[in-house]
């Protein structure tokens, strides 16, 4: 098991993936962790909807119209739901659950990337959160934060450059 201060030096966005699929068992953990992050008041109103269709995939690497074309070669994606009426939260949670995935991927030695959508679209002003609604059949009442892709990595980035840590944002006490 890798010490979490190195995990976090470790763990970068990749982009290109191999075609190797992921393990079902690697799969479980990464949704483990997302099932088992901190949530507003207990809650755990996220929901998850783990594709590894390659057609789906592509469909969903669509949905807007930068940034995303890249998850055509990912062979898993979770796309990270909420309901803004049972919780008020439902980004911030969101959010904790993508990044728990996110490291728990890169433990398992998988990369990953985060894939923003709330608020994007595609330039006909269809949002990606409608597109996505249609691929996967999401019932109206949750909206889509994000999709994570994963998969075995297929370039090497370097760890986190400690020397570039802006320590200087970091205010004790006061400002």
């Amino acid at each position: 098991m890798t010490d979490f201060k190195d995990l976090v030096s470790l763990r970068r966005s990749h982009r290109k993936f191999t075609t190797e699929e992921i393990d079902a068992e690697d799969v479980r953990l990464i949704m483990r962790a997302a099932l088992m992050s901190p949530t507003s008041k207990g809650q755990r109103a996220w929901q998850f909807v783990v594709v590894d269709d390659p057609m789906d995939i592509e469909k969903l690497s669509d949905a807007k119209d930068m940034g995303s074309q890249f998850m055509k070669g990912a062979p898993l994606a979770v796309v990270v739901l909420g309901d803004p009426v049972q919780n008020d939260c439902w980004v911030e949670d969101g959010s904790l659950a993508a990044v728990a995935m996110q490291y728990q991927a890169e433990e398992l030695g998988l990369g990953s990337c985060w894939v923003q959508m709330r608020g994007r679209g595609l330039a006909d002003g269809t949002s990606a959160d409608t597109v996505i609604r249609g691929i996967l059949d999401i019932p109206e009442n949750f909206h889509v934060l994000c999709i994570v892709a994963f998969g075995h990595k297929a370039d090497e980035r370097k760890p986190q450059n400690e020397d570039r840590l802006k320590w200087e944002q970091v205010h004790a006490s006061k400002w």
